[in-house]
């Protein structure tokens, strides 16, 4: 499909660094230390349980990188699975994630920037939701304004939200004095461990979209391996060490208890009420510099759609505004489905069918370095990922858990996801006759 305008290469590595971070933590840091424990049964596990997320996913990470180089196109993992499997496994994998994933996730972060943001200013409840449309809506239009202006947003929010980060890290261990490494604490739940990784595998989530504008960076050879690696490495530390600090705040029974007020909690033991304040508008933050990165980054994916002619309006939706070099209709198309979602339905439910079904295309991208590591057997490559093959089996292990660990615990809800993906198909089998592509 022709475009008006080329998306430009104004990627850098502190921008790349700044989306894997931003766009990995935004609520989970705070939210979810509470639920691991509570499913690890002590602090002991549950230490074990977001490191050994951390290093599935930086496991999967390095394994990425590599298909990143050799494949340094915009669409992350649509375009992946599309050049290794062909264009009707990419064609769904790109289906979910812009119909479903995108929208949806970016929907229930407005809507959760919007509770915060109301609840900081003692709003009323009414002002929940047009707080977080307005979100969506200004952030989009700064993204659709230059990917350079999206870009520095969130080089500075990701630097913002690593303050309330780093004090709770630092004041907790220096100053706390509860047990923490001890087999004490809350009796593990039936789901157990299992269930303990499976929530920090989500808090993970979101540190593929770099991928997505592999096409827009500077030099993805050198960058992407570097901004994926690194980033998610910040992200594991910062991860570890809060959850740390606040079991040597807290026991870990109260944080079970507290449940999503535990980081508040801590933050005003630590730094009395005004610690509670900066926590608040770190997480605020934190969540602002994360929506940003999936408007960022995940217009990129329906983008790459349409100019492959795999879209209904594909003409449109793939065009690049030619002196902005953004695809503004792309970004237009995620947020009026986000803001449908935010308005008429439950954004949190769609993103756990959504997380099932891209933990699917995980699986299948993370097996595709083998195949290419077959199919150019001989050709000298860029990046090569290290201790092969035990790190990409590491990655695929780590979603195999992810997919059937959802399948036992929420049989229904991955039924639906599978349905929405298939539906997916009907459509591409009428655009690709339209088109004539159809063998």
């Amino acid at each position: 499909m022709a475009s008006e305008g080329q998306l430009k290469k104004e990627i850098g590595l502190s921008v790349a660094l700044s989306i894997v971070i931003g766009t990995v933590i935004g609520s989970g840091i705070f939210m979810k230390p509470g639920v691991v424990i509570e499913h690890a049964g002590s602090s002991t596990w549950a230490l074990a349980a977001w490191l050994l997320g951390g290093l599935i996913t930086i496991a999967g990470g390095l394994t990425i990188a590599e298909i990143g180089v050799q494949i340094p196109k915009t669409g992350g993992l649509y375009v992946y699975i599309e050049e290794v499997y062909g264009k009707v496994w990419g064609y769904l994998s790109g289906w979910m994630q812009t119909m479903i994933y995108g929208p949806a996730i970016i929907g229930a972060l407005g809507l959760y920037f919007g509770l915060l943001f109301a609840n900081l200013f003692s709003l009323s409840k009414v002002w929940y939701v047009p707080v977080g449309i307005g979100s969506v809506i200004f952030l989009g239009v700064v993204n659709s304004l230059g990917t350079k202006h999206g870009g520095s947003i969130q080089t500075i929010t990701t630097l913002a939200k690593m303050v309330p980060i780093v004090l709770i890290a630092v004041l907790g261990v220096w100053m706390g004095d509860e047990q923490v490494l001890s087999g004490g604490g809350p009796a593990m739940d039936q789901l157990g461990m299992g269930a303990a990784i499976l929530a920090t595998l989500f808090a993970y989530d979101g540190w593929m979209l770099v991928a997505f504008v592999a096409g827009e960076m500077k030099n993805p050879a050198k960058h992407l391996p570097l901004a994926i690696v690194g980033g998610l490495t910040v992200v594991t530390a910062a991860y570890v060490l809060i959850n740390l600090a606040m079991m040597k705040v807290l026991p870990a029974a109260d944080i079970v208890s507290l449940g999503t007020a535990s980081a508040h909690r801590v933050a005003e033991i630590l730094m009395g009420g005004i610690g509670a304040k900066i926590v608040s508008v770190g997480i605020l933050i934190s969540i602002f510099g994360c929506l940003n990165g999936k408007l960022l980054t995940f217009p990129r994916v329906p983008l790459a759609m349409a100019e492959r002619g795999q879209l209904p309006f594909s003409r449109r939706i793939g065009k690049i505004h030619a002196k902005r070099g953004t695809p503004v209709a792309a970004i237009t198309m995620q947020m009026i489905l986000a803001i449908i979602m935010m308005l008429l339905t439950n954004p949190d439910y769609l993103t756990e069918m959504a997380v099932f079904a891209i933990y699917l295309f995980y699986i299948m991208a993370f097996a595709a370095v083998f195949l290419l590591r077959k199919r150019n057997k001989g050709l000298q490559r860029q990046y090569s990922v290290p201790l092969y093959p035990l790190v990409p089996i590491m990655a695929i292990a780590g979603s195999l858990f992810v997919v059937i660990s959802t399948l036992i615990n929420q049989p229904a809800d991955t039924l639906v996801a599978i349905g929405i993906t298939v539906i997916g198909l009907p459509v591409y089998y009428i655009l690709q006759r339209r088109t004539g592509q159809l063998h």
